[in-house]
């Protein structure tokens, strides 16, 4: 029984809020605002046993949920207008990192405050940031391409994406490694199917000269 609380304290303290955290960042690496709006209303509601850190309760109370949703719901819509994607992206460079330390430190709960965020900025930014630089590269490549024509269409399933892989990080933490990595195969074969498609649309553009007219 004592051996079994040994590894228990750790692994509830430390092992699965990480990996909770990791899930959370490589979702906000997509989308800022809206794993923190599901980590907020999951907390809120008792959803799914998440207990925040004292220091990031805030996050539960109906102001900051409200003022989350509205943010999630412009970065939605202004994701699917060409320019204004290029600049949420811009943007995503530097917010969404910060969305992801506060995403893993706040599922902390059983440390004090400062440690949370220290485990945070460790566990979440770089997370977020892999993941919006690698989000950036597929945009990149999908204007390019594309014309910007097909990015509400990437923007959708990146949506998607960035929500499932919340959903499966509050019902099996345990998992969220594979499914990072399932992640990031997806966002790279996208940004490598749309690099294909304009290394052959630049060769017929450079073949073309050559054709008989």
């Amino acid at each position: 029984m004592t051996a079994f609380s040994d590894v228990a304290g750790p692994l509830q303290t430390w092992v699965l809020p990480a990996l909770l955290g990791l899930g959370l960042a490589s979702a906000t690496g997509l989308r800022t605002f809206l794993p923190l709006l599901m980590l907020a209303l999951a907390a809120r509601f008792g959803l799914f046993g998440i207990d925040l850190n004292d220091r990031m309760a805030w996050l539960a109370d109906w102001p900051a949920i409200a003022a989350l949703a509205v943010a999630a719901a412009v970065e939605f819509t202004g994701d699917k207008i060409p320019v204004v994607d290029h600049a949420l992206n811009v943007l995503g460079a530097f917010t969404r990192p910060i969305a992801g330390a506060i995403a893993a430190a706040s599922v902390f709960a059983g440390v004090d405050p400062m440690t949370a965020a220290i485990a945070g900025l460790i566990v979440g930014a770089p997370t977020a940031f892999a993941f919006n630089a690698a989000q950036g590269g597929a945009r990149l490549t999908s204007t390019a391409t594309t014309g910007g024509i097909g990015n509400p269409i990437l923007s959708f399933i990146e949506d998607v994406l960035s929500f499932l892989m919340v959903v499966l990080a509050f019902l099996a933490p345990v998992l969220v490694p594979i499914l990072m990595i399932v992640l990031a195969v997806v966002v790279f074969r996208l940004a490598r199917r749309m690099r294909s498609r304009l290394d052959t649309r630049d060769g017929a553009i450079q073949a073309d000269p050559a054709r008989p007219s």
